[in-house]
């Protein structure tokens, strides 16, 4: 059952076209990557469905309802680190809640519990400055989840963390995503990252972007990183590299 459609959207900027008109099903509890090229419409994609951009044509309806801007049903999580540097991390993750008017109390328990998932909560009272990048995106990973969304959105979260930081993220969204059971959708740079985390991979052409090919991922649930360095791994990796290979040739054409 699809909770997210995305129905003949494209969106131009003055002369230039960024996303040609793109459809996307999405369903419950499914976790889809999306790769493609620089500048192929991926961030654009991931922004209208977040309601922070408008398409220039089409709809993008969740649950059966059009979207028409930012809404506490879809929690985005950036490739910069966006927490609010005059809050200590506890406030951080609650201040989805404290707009939402939930009582000070519930925005502690809920706040604490999710801080705990992240393996924060000892760092509540920390503020931004003191945390590393890392313990930074979990902490925004935190306040997304805080707000109970329908749907996890995340930019190449991971895109500015050193490599060993970068897995050890990975396997913890994953782990999140499988307790948790949210929809996801996931921008990368990063085939690996794609094919480890993502239940399905879609690969998008060359600006101006559209979809290429939508493929299930061979791997069940859960996983373990060691599937990354497995025979099996090698397959969808070399097909993947080839089609974003033709297409970041493309773009640079």
């Amino acid at each position: 059952m699809s909770i997210l459609s995305i129905r003949g959207v494209s969106r131009s900027f003055a002369e230039t076209v960024a996303l040609q008109a793109t459809d996307l099903e999405v369903g419950e509890n499914d976790f889809v990557t999306i790769l493609g090229p620089s500048g192929c419409g991926k961030s654009t994609l991931l922004r209208i469905v977040a309601g922070l951009d408008r398409p220039s044509e089409g709809q993008i309806l969740l649950d059966g309802k059009a979207v028409t801007g930012p809404g506490a049903d879809r929690g985005m999580v950036f490739q910069s680190y966006t927490l609010f540097p005059w809050l200590n991390v506890l406030d951080n993750v609650a201040f989805g809640l404290r707009e939402r008017g939930i009582p000070r109390r519930a925005q502690i328990e809920v706040a604490e519990e999710f801080l705990a998932k992240v393996g924060l909560l000892k760092f509540a009272r920390h503020y931004p400055k003191q945390l590393s990048g890392g313990m930074q995106q979990r902490t925004a990973l935190a306040r997304a989840l805080a707000n109970n969304p329908r749907m996890l959105l995340m930019d190449e979260p991971f895109g500015a963390l050193d490599h060993q930081t970068r897995e050890l993220m990975q396997e913890l969204l994953l782990g999140i995503w499988e307790r948790e059971k949210k929809t996801v959708l996931f921008v990368t740079h990063d085939i690996d990252e794609a094919i480890f985390m993502g239940s399905r991979v879609v690969v998008m052409t060359a600006r101006p972007g559209r979809i290429k090919s939508d493929l299930p991922s061979p791997f069940p649930h859960p996983r373990h990183y060691s599937i990354k360095t497995s025979a099996d791994f090698a397959d969808p990796k070399r097909e993947l590299t080839e089609q974003l290979r033709t297409e970041v040739l493309a773009a640079a054409q």
